[in-house]
């Protein structure tokens, strides 16, 4: 009887973890999924008006806000005002890569990728509500 007992335990621990893993595995394809879908598209430089824009974006659990500075059609400073990030602190050199070149066509950080992208995404949508 005591035998039974262990098996039936064993075999409902199994179930439960067997079930645990597989939503996890489902949450992480729609996280996945949710990053993949961010795209950063180009804005025109030309066309902004000298001021600080302030945008953000959040895919969770990653969120950042920013303010881009503009002066003479160009980006002269990113505040990155929040950054929530799991292992992403190494994306929060985005914002200088992107007033080095002036285009938010850089390359995202190799192991901070998500990061990367909502940091890039919250300075499109900086500059885009400014248009």
């Amino acid at each position: 009887m005591k035998r039974k007992r262990i098996i039936i335990l064993v075999a409902v621990a199994v179930a439960v973890i067997v079930t645990g893993l597989a939503v996890v595995k489902s949450i992480v394809a729609g996280l996945e999924r949710q990053f993949a879908g961010i795209t950063v598209s180009e804005v025109k430089l030309a066309g902004l008006a000298d001021g600080v824009y302030s945008g953000s974006s959040a895919v969770f659990p990653i969120s950042a806000e920013v303010k881009v500075t503009v002066k003479d059609h160009a980006i002269t400073s990113i505040e990155l005002a929040s950054h929530n990030h799991g292992r992403g602190a190494a994306a929060e050199v985005i914002p200088d890569r992107v007033v080095e070149a002036q285009t938010l066509q850089v390359d995202v950080i190799s192991g901070a990728t998500y990061s990367s992208k909502v940091i890039l995404k919250a300075i499109e949508n900086a500059l885009t509500g400014a248009e």
